[in-house]
């Protein structure tokens, strides 16, 4: 597909969700989900459609068609304006969350080589502050304000990556976030080696189904802690060699203060835990290497577990930033903790190759519609959707897979 002389000359005011202008007609302006900080709260307060106009690029930069959305919480901590009011950040009074996205590339920058017009895309999050002069890096969607919460989203050239041909779009916008930032924890920083085993937290969330797959591709053996029969049935199908009950272990996790009694009853859970491991292990050792995102609440636990040299890597800390722990079980046991951010355009590129193959797969658990994405970010922040979750934006039905059968589907 290529841009026509006659089609970009066109003028298009807006056009409603579930249609498209002619390819390559950039419209005046689009719908948007968007959020401002007089109305910060809860998702289905803070979100709210607005007609906003189409972004301007810089050489460097494209213009996507967005065919589907990736729900993610860090569009609900935007609309909270809590840990921090991102719009502070980035200097507008509005933003449009959204960091993960596939779409077909609407209109490409001067400088841009790599991608034309017709294109059809996944994109990563890992946004440059100065692209192709410094490594420094914010979050798309988050960190900026050009979101994919929209039809159309503004993005480096560098964040597009090729939409594996075999997905929907509403399975290829729902892995980006969570399996880049899985990829780079276990691949890149933590190097997961074979016949080595791997202690998965959340293991039926949407980071914790890709870890189980990549310690599986890698030869690795992965024990999946969980909260539901659910979420354990899930992680065995996915490839875990094993899966553990939290729940079965009310006292394991850290919650201060503690009283003396509290600090007694979950150092014996944390005993128990690393008998179960045992169990599953068939063997008298404990893990190489734990998948660390929860933070406050299991990090004690998980320095603990961790075998002699072990590596525990961190991507985040959901349940509280401030980390206690036993300083004694990491020095005597010369273990290792592993600071891990997203992923570099490269480690992106690599992970999705994975999935072009066939070797990851998205673990989607529920679509919504382009009016349901307030209600989706609201049942994420009540806890009650797991795995990855997508939202369609201009595609105007699920089960579609390239820019052809959108058009086909739009005529129906």
């Amino acid at each position: 597909m290529t841009q026509t002389t006659e089609t970009a000359t066109q003028e298009v005011d807006i056009v409603p969700v579930g249609q498209v202008p002619p390819l390559g007609v950039v419209p005046k302006k689009m719908h948007a989900w968007v959020i401002r900080p007089e109305r910060f709260g809860e998702p289905t307060k803070s979100f709210q459609t607005e007609e906003m106009p189409v972004w301007d690029i810089g050489p460097d930069e494209v213009i996507v068609q967005v065919m589907a959305a990736g729900i993610n919480y860090n569009a609900i901590w935007a609309g909270l304006g809590e840990p921090v009011n991102i719009l502070k950040s980035h200097g507008l009074d509005f933003h449009i969350a959204g960091s993960d996205a596939s779409g077909v590339v609407w209109k490409v920058g001067s400088a841009v080589r790599n991608w034309k017009v017709g294109d059809e895309v996944v994109l990563h999050c890992n946004h440059l502050v100065e692209a192709g002069v410094s490594d420094l890096q914010t979050i798309w969607g988050y960190e900026t304000p050009d979101g994919s919460f929209a039809q159309f989203t503004r993005a480096q050239a560098q964040q597009l990556l090729p939409k594996p041909k075999d997905l929907t779009w509403e399975d290829a916008a729902s892995y980006g976030l969570t399996y880049f930032t899985a990829h780079r924890m276990l691949i890149d920083r933590a190097e997961i080696q074979p016949g080595e085993d791997v202690l998965v937290w959340g293991g039926g969330g949407g980071l914790g189904v890709f870890a189980i797959q990549l310690c599986k591709a890698a030869g690795a053996r992965a024990i999946a802690v969980v909260s539901s029969d659910e979420k354990a049935k899930l992680a065995m199908e996915l490839g875990a060699h094993g899966v553990i009950n939290r729940k079965d272990f009310p006292n394991l996790q850290y919650r201060p203060p503690e009283t003396p009694e509290q600090t007694k009853a979950r150092f014996q859970d944390m005993k128990a835990f690393g008998k179960k491991i045992w169990e599953i292990l068939g063997e008298k050792k404990s893990v190489e290497v734990v998948f660390e995102h929860v933070g406050q609440r299991t990090f004690p636990a998980s320095v603990w577990l961790a075998s002699k040299y072990g590596r525990i890597v961190i991507c985040g800390a959901t349940t509280g930033y401030e980390l206690t722990f036993d300083v004694r079980h990491l020095w005597m046991q010369q273990k290792r903790i592993i600071g891990s951010h997203f992923a570099d355009a490269d480690s992106s590129q690599r992970a999705n190759r994975l999935v072009q193959q066939g070797l990851v797969r998205p673990v989607m658990t529920k679509l919504f519609t382009w009016d349901e994405i307030a209600n989706a970010h609201q049942e994420m922040y009540e806890n009650k959707l797991h795995g990855t979750v997508s939202a369609l934006v201009g595609a105007p039905k699920p089960g579609l897979k390239n820019y052809e059968e959108t058009l086909e589907a739009m005529k129906g």
